[in-house]
C-alpha cells in the first residue's frame, strides 16, 4: 500500500511539471509572436499617426500665415508637437531652393526669380516631407517620385474683370532652425510689396516655375496640378528643369496682373 501511494504522488508531480511547461512555452510563444507582428503594426500606426498631425499642424501655420499677410496680423504664436521627424526652417536665400518663380510678358518681366523660403517638416520614419511654401502646403515621399499639394495657396483668377491676382509668401529668418518634440512657432510680418499692371489685348502673360533642379525637394507635381487644374492654365512647355506656364488671362481683352509679395520673419521655434 505505501508503494502504490508513494507512485500516485510522483505521477502527480510529473503531470504538474509537463502542464507548467507547456503553459510557459504557449506565454512565450504569444509574446514572441506579438513582438514580431504586433509591435511593427504598432510603430507603422504611431508614425501614421505622427505624419497626419503634422499634416494639420502645417495647415494651422499655413492659417497664421494668412492672419499675417491678409489681416495684417502683425505676430502669431503657435505651440505644437512635432513627432517623428523635425521642423525646420529654410529661409529664401538658402541653396538649393524649393523652387524658383519668374513672371513676364513680351514688354518686360514682373516678377524676377522669386525664392519663396520654406518651413519643412522632416519625417525620419515615415520618410516624408511636409512643407509649407509660398501660402501652400505640399508633401513628398522621399522614396519614390511625386508630390501631392494639401492646402491651396491664395491665387485666383476673376474672369468678369479678367484679373489674375498672385500672393507671394517668402519665409525668412535670420538663422538656420530646427526644433524637434514640443515647439512654438512665433512667426511677425515683414516687408510688404504690392503691384498693379495694365496688360493691353493680345499679350500672353507667362510664370517660370523651376523646382529643385536636385530633386531633392522637388514638388513640381504638386505644383502643376494645382497650375492646370484649379487655375486652369494650359500644360507647361519644358526647358530643362524649367516649366513654362502661361497664366489665364483673355488675351482678347485688356488684363490686370495684381502681385502681391509678403515676408513672413519666423523668430523662434
Amino acid at each position: 500500500m505505501v508503494t502504490l501511494n508513494t507512485k500516485r504522488l510522483n505521477d502527480r508531480g510529473v503531470s504538474e511539471s509537463i502542464g507548467f511547461m507547456l503553459i510557459f512555452t504557449i506565454v512565450i510563444a504569444g509574446i514572441g509572436l506579438v513582438t514580431l507582428y504586433g509591435y511593427p503594426l504598432l510603430l507603422q500606426q504611431q508614425v501614421g499617426a505622427d505624419e497626419k498631425i503634422m499634416e494639420k499642424n502645417m495647415i494651422v501655420l499655413q492659417n497664421d500665415i494668412k492672419s499675417l499677410a491678409y489681416k495684417t496680423v502683425p505676430f502669431k504664436e503657435t505651440s505644437l508637437k512635432i513627432g517623428g521627424g523635425s521642423l525646420t526652417v529654410y529661409n529664401s536665400s538658402y541653396t538649393p531652393a524649393p523652387s524658383n518663380l519668374t513672371i513676364y510678358d513680351q514688354s518686360g518681366t514682373y516678377i524676377n526669380s522669386f525664392t519663396p523660403g520654406e518651413l519643412r517638416y522632416e519625417s525620419v520614419s515615415a520618410q516624408t516631407d511636409i512643407s509649407l511654401q509660398n501660402g501652400a502646403v505640399v508633401m513628398r515621399p522621399r522614396i519614390q517620385p511625386g508630390s501631392t499639394m494639401l492646402a491651396e495657396p491664395r491665387w485666383f483668377y476673376d474672369a468678369n474683370t479678367n484679373t489674375m491676382v498672385i500672393n507671394l509668401i517668402n519665409i525668412t529668418s535670420s538663422s538656420l532652425m530646427a526644433k524637434e518634440g514640443i515647439g512654438t512657432v512665433q512667426m511677425a510680418l515683414g516687408e510688404t510689396k504690392y503691384s498693379y499692371s495694365s496688360i493691353p489685348t493680345g499679350t500672353p502673360i507667362k510664370l517660370d516655375y523651376t523646382p529643385d533642379i536636385n530633386g531633392v525637394q522637388n514638388y513640381s507635381v504638386a505644383w502643376d496640378n494645382y497650375f492646370t487644374q484649379t487655375l486652369k492654365m494650359p500644360s507647361p512647355v519644358l526647358s530643362g528643369a524649367t516649366r513654362k506656364y502661361q497664366l489665364p488671362t483673355d488675351t482678347s481683352r485688356p488684363a490686370t496682373l495684381v502681385i502681391k509679395r509678403y515676408e513672413v520673419i519666423i523668430k523662434n521655434l
